[in-house]
């Protein structure tokens, strides 16, 4: 018998085998042969996950705050200004780290489940000079999906970093980082990366490397310095050993498993399925009469959905009584929304399955709570457009 559940929630997610088997292994010394190799191909292939030529990752043991935490840390000074664009609890988040950093922050918070208009953003860029802008491509805590591509190219006319706060995005949602011209992309390995919590990464542009050396300050982080971290990237890359703090091994090597798994896929191809499972799932939970968070479909991102209980439900619950079907969901982030909505989370390697049973554990919840549906109609909706 079956003993675990279906991770269904934004994050950690379903991992596949080989990427556990790596992360089970003896653990290698960080100055290793094999593990040298291995750091290394992790640096070039993720130039290839995020479809640019010449920005330089960074792969550092934390987790996706310290990625927004490393940028902030390095590319602001006192008195810089930065502009927000945000969608939900994670732009409000680096709105706070960056006021660590002495910035003088500008929000553009856009209604809940709607996002910021460009007239808006481009209003704010002409006004004030900006040092970068934050961009979140999906808020995690309320599955809006923002088109950055608008937004780099509005940066790049007012002379602004474009930072991607891509946490719930990358390798899932389409990012083209050298072709749009983002500044820095930035993820955690839990999510789309498909690799088990515990790795900040992100690629950084030539232009932002450019801004960081010629900042006339210190960085006021000794742990994120990309002072001490880019020499090590450098000398991974080029297959020799280098140490400023001890790299996580085994995380590293599943890294390097999911990694050429993606690739192997093809971003392309990696993209397209997303689409289609979270087209099918929210297509399901429409027809099943529920609400999406977003307040238009076309602003639902294709990692998550965010979906409002039914109206006299009591949420915790709802997901306990899905628990009992062997599916996990997430409940709800937003402070002012906790408790009115639930997250499914489909990115990584999730599959068609996966999705057909979480449709059907809602709709037994759903059924459990005597809530006025078709049975059935969630799962032959999915079915239609996961068949095509």
């Amino acid at each position: 018998m079956k003993s675990r559940k279906l991770l269904m929630i934004p994050g950690p997610i379903e991992f596949e085998p080989k990427v556990l088997q790596a992360l089970g292994a003896p653990t290698a010394s960080h100055v290793a042969p094999n593990f040298i190799e291995s750091f290394g191909n992790c640096i070039e292939l993720m130039r290839k996950v995020w479809l640019t030529s010449t920005g330089q990752p960074f792969i550092v043991s934390g987790s996706g705050t310290f990625a927004m935490d490393m940028v902030a840390a390095n590319l602001i000074e006192p008195n810089d200004h930065v502009l927000v664009i945000s969608t939900g609890y994670f732009g409000e988040r680096f709105a706070e780290i960056s006021k660590r950093y002495g910035a003088n922050v500008t929000i553009l918070a856009a209604e809940i489940g709607d996002i910021v208009s460009l007239d808006d953003i481009e209003k704010a860029l002409s006004i004030k000079k900006y040092k970068l802008i934050t961009i979140t491509h999906v808020d995690t805590s309320t599955g809006v999906l923002v088109d950055p591509k608008p937004i780099a190219e509005l940066a790049k006319k007012y002379n602004t970093l474009s930072i991607l706060d891509g946490v719930c995005s990358v390798a899932g949602e389409e990012i083209r980082q050298e072709a749009w011209g983002i500044d820095v992309v930035l993820t955690a390995s839990q999510k789309a990366v498909g690799v088990p919590p515990g790795l900040a990464l992100l690629v950084v542009s030539q232009k932002a490397l450019g801004a960081f050396k010629n900042r006339k300050t210190p960085v006021c982080n000794y742990y994120a310095d990309f002072n001490n971290w880019l020499p090590i990237m450098q000398a991974y890359e080029n297959r020799q050993a280098s140490y400023f703090g001890t790299p996580p091994v085994n995380l590293i090597a599943a890294l390097e498993v999911s990694l050429r798994q993606i690739v192997a896929e093809g971003m392309e191809n990696r993209f397209l399925r997303h689409q289609k499972i979270a087209t099918a799932f929210r297509e399901a939970m429409l027809a099943l009469g529920l609400k999406l968070l977003p307040v238009y479909k076309n602003l639902s991102a294709n990692t998550l959905t965010a979906v409002y209980f039914p109206k006299n439900i009591t949420g915790s619950i709802f997901l306990s009584q899905v628990g009992k079907n062997d599916v996990i969901l997430a409940g709800g982030l937003l402070p002012s929304h906790k408790t009115l909505y639930f997250r499914v989370g489909h990115m990584g390697s999730v599959n068609n399955n996966d999705i057909l049973a979480t449709i059907a554990a809602i709709e037994s919840a759903l059924f459990a709570n005597k809530v006025s549906f078709e049975m059935g109609i969630g799962l032959k909706t999915a079915l239609k457009i996961l068949n095509k």
